[in-house]
């Protein structure tokens, strides 16, 4: 009797037919490949020789820039693995403002270091175990150098500030204005409430013409150049007949600030009203219009000499406004209206009844509608709680004024932090190369694969004062050569010159930068690279075809006027 040979295990099927699976050691070689793609698309925008990218997309708008962030989110990303690249700098540029560039290109230099060990077939995880172990020593290195800033001397402490603006805007399309645009920074910072620091109170307001500085007023009154508003500024908004016979300035006014709509409302579709008598039909039409006027007469009541709306104020209100010598604005942007409450006093009110002209009305030393440019501006001045302030920026063209907006969103971040955490270092790859040394000597008195990966990470933080050189034009490998033995003999601040294509003492030299920039970016780096390291396949589903004779099928000619039927 012979023996039944092996059973045949059917095929078993997980996934839909078309799908697209990748995995192994080939897979993660690609996926660093991508990332190292990225990298390579923004290495030339580092630092204050780094040039600018010009971006279209699908629709033609037109972006020029420099900012990490920025080009990383214009570049529309597809391969999966990549993205975490996206993502690391977005999340930099939402928790620091600044070194988004150099998180991105950290990540790309750790993937690029750790590619040949995974081509000679180091396991991923003694990589990853590696690379956070020299991550977490980085950060407490970075830690233990950090200056910290003393805040009891008002002009050494304004000052360090305004180094740490500069050095943010070094390397941005306004470099040559920093000495101007830094002081303008750190009033805006010094405006906001020092314990909350919610920059979204800073406006930001384009107006296309004119110098991009020196902020002086004409003697007309008119604003020239870029300035910065102690206050709240924003666009004149949509204005009915009547708006041009109200008076454009006051001195100590009254605000208020409504969420109503002051305007005739056309009824609901379908509403009917019936009515058997003349008499009937015209208390319904005196009702209305009582409706109407009692709003602007409860409104003039409380005093007010502006009056605010983010929904629309109509033509009827606007005329009674006008004859009573009352300014309006409707439909007023929430975020603008939010600012002039914050700078004014008072409360946004969504009705006109029981207001109260001592709790719900804000007032401020000079309130005015001025011409700038081709706009025309409402600018609120000396507002006695103002936490708030406004930069208006001038600049010939409309990407110009886009790039500069981005720069000072950038430098206010940075000295925002630098409140917040009162830690600086020194900047110019000084920080990358000291702690280059000091996990390379570190990494001499650990045995085993871990020594090579932490060598790795060491070899990696030097991207950064070497992409500066490469992007001066300088020779990189004698400025690293020269920053080793400086930092070999103690020069824990010496970074690269820019300047004088040389290295010197960044520290002396007044670029700082705050440590929580280069603490986030180690961080994110480092957990970038990890992630990456960590996928070993990827499951791509087949995208969704059209149903069949859907696309093909032609749509029916519409039966219009001069078509018959058939």
């Amino acid at each position: 009797m012979s023996r039944p040979g092996p059973m045949i295990q059917p095929q078993i099927i997980l996934l839909k037919e078309g799908t697209d699976t990748s995995q192994g050691r080939g897979q993660l070689l690609s996926n660093i490949n991508a990332c190292l793609a990225i990298c390579d698309t923004i290495r030339t925008t580092l630092g204050p020789r780094g040039m600018d990218k010009l971006m279209v997309d699908q629709q033609g708008h037109v972006t020029i820039s420099n900012d990490g962030a920025t080009i990383m989110k214009l570049l529309d990303v597809v391969q999966p693995a990549a993205k975490t690249l996206v993502d690391i700098a977005r999340s930099q540029d939402a928790e620091v403002g600044d070194g988004t560039t150099s998180v991105v290109l950290l990540a790309g230099e750790l993937l690029k270091e750790v590619k040949g060990f995974i081509e000679e077939g180091v396991s991923p995880h003694v990589l990853i175990t590696g690379f956070r172990r020299a991550s977490q020593l980085a950060i407490n290195k970075v830690k233990e150098l950090a200056v910290t800033v003393d805040k009891e001397n008002d002009v050494l402490y304004r000052d360090l500030l305004e180094k740490c603006a500069s050095t943010a805007m070094s390397s941005k399309l306004i470099h040559s204005h920093k000495d101007f645009f830094k002081k303008m920074v750190v009033d805006a910072v010094f405006h906001l409430d020092q314990e909350e620091l919610n920059e979204r109170l800073i406006g930001i307001k384009k107006v296309a013409g004119g110098a991009l500085e020196v902020g002086i007023l004409g003697l007309s009154g008119d604003a020239v150049d870029s300035m910065l508003v102690d206050g709240v500024a924003f666009k004149k908004t949509f204005s009915y007949a009547g708006f041009e016979q109200q008076p454009k300035a006051f001195d100590n006014p009254k605000i208020l600030c409504l969420n109503v709509e002051l305007e005739l409302k056309a009824e609901k579709d379908n509403a009917e009203v019936r009515v058997s008598q003349v008499q009937d039909y015209q208390a319904i039409v005196d009702a209305e219009w009582t409706i109407i006027y009692n709003k602007p007469e409860a409104i003039a009541k409380t005093g007010a000499k502006v009056v605010l709306s983010r929904l629309p104020i109509g033509d009827l209100a606007t005329q009674f406004f006008a004859d009573r010598d009352i300014f309006c604005a409707g439909r007023v942007d929430g975020q603008d209206l939010k600012r002039v409450v914050e700078a004014v006093g008072g409360q946004v009110q969504s009705t006109c009844s029981d207001l109260d002209s001592q709790l719900h009305l804000g007032t401020c030393t000079r309130f005015e509608e001025r011409q700038i440019g081709g706009e025309r501006f409402n600018l609120f001045s000396g507002c006695p709680r103002a936490k708030t302030c406004t930069l208006v920026l001038r600049g010939g063209a409309e990407q110009f004024i886009a790039e500069v907006e981005r720069s000072l969103h950038d430098a206010i971040m940075v000295v925002r932090r630098t409140v917040k955490n009162r830690h600086v270092v020194a900047g110019g790859g000084a920080i990358e190369m000291e702690l280059s040394r000091y996990l390379r000597e570190h990494a001499r008195t650990i045995h085993g694969k871990q020594q090579l990966v932490i060598g790795a990470f060491a070899r990696a933080l030097e991207v950064i004062p070497r992409q500066l050189c490469d992007n001066a034009g300088f020779d990189a490998t004698d400025i690293l050569t020269r920053l080793r033995q400086k930092h070999a003999q103690g020069g824990v601040w010496y970074g690269v010159d820019v300047t004088n294509e040389s290295i010197t003492d960044n520290f002396a030299a007044h670029v700082w930068e705050p440590s929580v920039m280069k603490v986030n970016a180690i961080a994110a780096a480092a957990e970038a690279t990890c992630l990456v390291l960590s996928v070993d396949e990827t499951v791509r589903n087949a995208q969704s075809q059209p149903a069949s004779g859907t696309a093909t099928q032609a749509a029916p000619a519409p039966r219009g006027r001069g078509r018959g039927r058939r």
